[in-house]
């Protein structure tokens, strides 16, 4: 069995079906992309795999074990780590409790807990920022915060959801080297992001889906070259 994997997810809202029937796998150690146009049912795909949303139909497999009917701290406390499209960062807290926040999911110590924030912000190059408050942080710290913050769960698998968005193009290229860096650390990724120079740049393989459907998956080259993906995007010729 893969390491994650899901099997016929299938999510629906009363008559809309957002997710439909998508099965993939994603092995240890890999960086895996899952792309598609606005409103293909991406962020859907995370919030259905982290219990956010019930599953309609089909399941959800990590390491082994189904997921299907775990509530979202239990899903956290298996492993599986997230970050969110639209930051909301604990505004009046400091960036160093923000993680500790995190944190708790390890240990109900109050110094483990800032141990592990203090390891982690070290390791997203926040250190010297620790003791700012958070909402005064810019767009690209906030995003570098909240990937720190899934971190600071100890997650074996993390999902990203679009880190890049609204970053200039020296904090893309920084955004990068850090998502390189936890899959270094041996943590297996799944990203959501809509900067094509991103995920064909980083990523070993790729899942394209519109309309909740796979269209397409394969190598970045593979997808990329796919005429059915090109007119997700792009439209027909």
């Amino acid at each position: 069995m893969s390491f994650f994997e899901t099997r016929h997810l299938t999510k629906t809202f009363g008559g809309l079906t957002a997710v439909s029937d998508l099965s993939f796998h994603v092995d240890e150690g890999e960086i895996y992309g899952l792309i598609g146009p606005n409103g293909s049912g991406k962020t859907t795909v995370f919030n259905v795999i982290t219990g956010y949303y019930p599953i309609t139909s089909g399941t959800v497999f990590f390491k082994g074990q189904e997921l299907k009917g775990l509530p979202t701290w239990k899903i956290c406390k298996r492993g599986i780590g997230r970050t969110f499209q639209i930051v909301k960062p604990l505004r009046r807290m400091t960036v160093l409790e923000n993680v500790m926040a995190s944190a708790f999911n390890l240990t109900g110590k109050s110094s483990e807990a800032r141990d592990r924030a203090i390891e982690v912000l070290d390791f997203c190059d926040l250190t010297k920022k620790q003791d700012f408050p958070a909402k005064g942080l810019t767009i690209g710290d906030r995003k570098r915060l909240e990937i720190a913050r899934s971190l600071a769960t100890g997650p074996q698998l993390l999902l990203l959801d679009e880190t890049m968005a609204g970053l200039t193009p020296q904090e893309q290229a920084e955004g990068v080297g850090l998502i390189r860096k936890i899959r270094n650390s041996g943590i297996t990724i799944i990203i959501v992001e809509h900067i094509m120079q991103v995920i064909m740049n980083i990523c070993d393989r790729i899942l394209c889906i519109n309309y909740g459907q796979e269209i397409a998956k394969g190598t970045p080259l593979e997808v990329g070259n796919n005429q059915a993906v090109v007119e997700a995007y792009l439209g027909k010729e």
